[in-house]
């Protein structure tokens, strides 16, 4: 009788759980993106502010996108060893400590290292919050619709990031009040996860850092990440440098110039609210592989009708980068068991992080040698090729399809 009294509470536990985690998720990856993706809007002030060249204010982006790689790299296992819902806390602690930090200091080495640990903080919890929608999720292909409407989160977030910054700098405050906020919102996010009840799940004791590296010898894991490092260094092009290249504009539309940013990230992320519709009518390949060619051809006529072009084009491509990182992100975590998820989602976080790391990085190198930023997007053109190239062997080949058909969930 005890038995037949408990089975059918379970399942709407359950279901209200992965209904809670589903929110929580999401408003995470909003608080991150709100400091993340301002950097483009932020650089400019920065440089202004602690006479910077180009490469040394690209600090202020590849600092925590490497400090995110070095986390998601060899601390993502932890997610599997013990457990989704201590390493999001650790995260999210970690995080709200970091921005309150920006309160106490006026030094552009103290916010490179306040930016580290932000960095840090992001990987923890993101490594976590992505094993757990691997968890949550019942086929690869849910998983995917799931990973698309959290980024759409994440779009919001990089929607509200850059236009607070803007509102700071209109009214003459501080940039770094941008991070206080995100503090208190992380905070915040910090006390429902703890009050929350997360979905039952068995820490993998015999998890080790070996192995979670030796995941990059598998060629799944191996591929998805270098599929999304490519598509990262493209995409960080934008938002990073784009309003510094935008600087250069002469024409009538100098409003759209300003907020092109904004423009970008508003079409990136009704992408990814489309994506659910998107990926029940069409196969995910052969989406990717078009949006992947949308892409390059965006940067390509950019860099040849130059700065009057890119000012059009350049936010465009948000609209057909919106699917990219979710869809190739929740496929290749898809290719293997629950119990691997929080490892694997490391691993691609850290070649994620690597990618928007070295990307702005070498643009700005190239900007600095040549003299001019819109070389540096030379650059980014050749890695949107190298992507539309990928994007259509993948199509054509279909490598992934066995594994993700045979792997359970």
């Amino acid at each position: 009788m005890q038995q037949i009294q408990k089975v059918p509470a379970a399942p709407v536990l359950a279901m209200d759980n992965h209904t809670q985690v589903k929110w929580m998720t999401c408003l995470m990856f909003f608080v991150f993106a709100m400091t993340t993706d301002a950097v483009g809007v932020i650089i400019p002030k920065v440089v202004e502010q602690f006479q910077l060249s180009l490469t040394e204010a690209a600090a202020f982006h590849y600092v925590p996108m490497i400090f995110i790689g070095l986390s998601g790299l060899f601390l993502g296992r932890l997610a599997d060893k013990v457990g989704r819902k201590k390493v999001i806390l650790a995260g999210l602690a970690l995080y709200t400590l970091a921005c309150v930090a920006f309160a106490f200091g006026d030094n552009f080495m103290f916010y490179l290292l306040l930016l580290g640990v932000c960095g840090l903080s992001i990987g923890l919890f993101k490594t976590g919050a992505l094993a757990l929608l691997g968890d949550i999720s019942s086929n690869a292909d849910g998983h995917t619709k799931l990973m698309n409407r959290v980024e759409g989160f994440f779009g919001l977030g990089a929607i509200a990031g850059p236009a607070l910054v803007g509102i700071l700098i209109a009214a003459n405050m501080a940039w770094t009040q941008l991070y206080l906020l995100a503090g208190l919102i992380c905070a915040i996010l910090l006390v429902l996860a703890w009050r929350m009840d997360y979905p039952a799940y068995q820490p993998q004791q015999q998890t080790s850092l070996f192995q979670s590296l030796v995941l990059v010898k598998d060629k799944y894991a191996l591929g998805f990440s270098l599929a999304i490092a490519c598509y990262v260094a493209t995409e960080v092009a934008i938002f990073v440098w784009l309003p510094t290249l935008l600087q250069q504009y002469q024409g009538d539309f100098t409003t759209l110039a300003a907020h092109a940013i904004t423009v970008f990230f508003i079409l990136r992320t009704v992408g990814r609210f489309l994506a659910e519709w998107l990926l029940s009518r069409f196969n995910w390949t052969v989406l990717l592989a078009w949006f992947g060619s949308a892409i390059f051809i965006c940067f390509a006529l950019s860099m040849l009708g130059g700065v009057d072009w890119a000012l059009w084009l350049m936010p465009l491509s948000g609209l057909f980068m919106s699917m990219m990182y979710p869809t190739l992100n929740s496929k290749g975590i898809s290719c293997f068991e629950r119990h691997q998820h929080g490892a694997v989602a490391g691993l691609i976080l850290a070649f994620t992080a690597l990618a928007a790391a070295l990307g702005p990085l070498l643009m700005g190198l190239v900007g600095d040698v040549f003299g001019n930023v819109r070389y540096g997007f030379y650059l980014a053109t050749g890695f949107a090729l190298l992507m539309a190239i990928g994007l259509w062997w993948n199509h054509l080949v279909q490598p992934a399809a066995k594994r993700l058909a045979a792997v359970s969930h």
